[in-house]
């Protein structure tokens, strides 16, 4: 079991993807995304979301990253921030997690 200050210590903000392109070079269908944190800046992540969505689709699509992790290379691109979704094994599917209305970007999950 984790504790309460275990749990304050993943920042997961709100953003908004503003740019995407396909990763060719990732091992499995990916997406390279730029999401705009608002005062926190745009960061990078690469997320395998292909399934589920298009590109038309994540444009402007709020979504949920944990933002203070390490940046990891993948292939060659340095992801900065995990976007976060549920996952359906059963199909390999993800699903984003989003606010069910818009906010402001770079709020704070609590």
């Amino acid at each position: 079991m984790i504790t309460w200050d275990d749990f304050k210590k993943i920042d997961i903000r709100v953003g908004t993807i503003i740019e995407i392109k396909k990763f060719d070079m990732a091992r499995k269908p990916a997406f390279k995304l730029k999401i705009d944190f608002g005062p926190l800046g745009i960061k990078k992540s690469s997320a395998q979301i292909t399934t589920l969505y298009s590109e038309s689709e994540l444009l402007q699509k709020q979504v949920l990253a944990v933002i203070n992790f390490p940046p990891k290379q993948i292939a060659n691109f340095l992801s900065e921030v995990l976007v976060l979704g549920l996952i359906n094994e059963k199909n390999n599917e993800v699903i984003l997690l989003q606010p069910d209305r818009k906010v402001e970007n770079g709020l704070r999950v609590a």
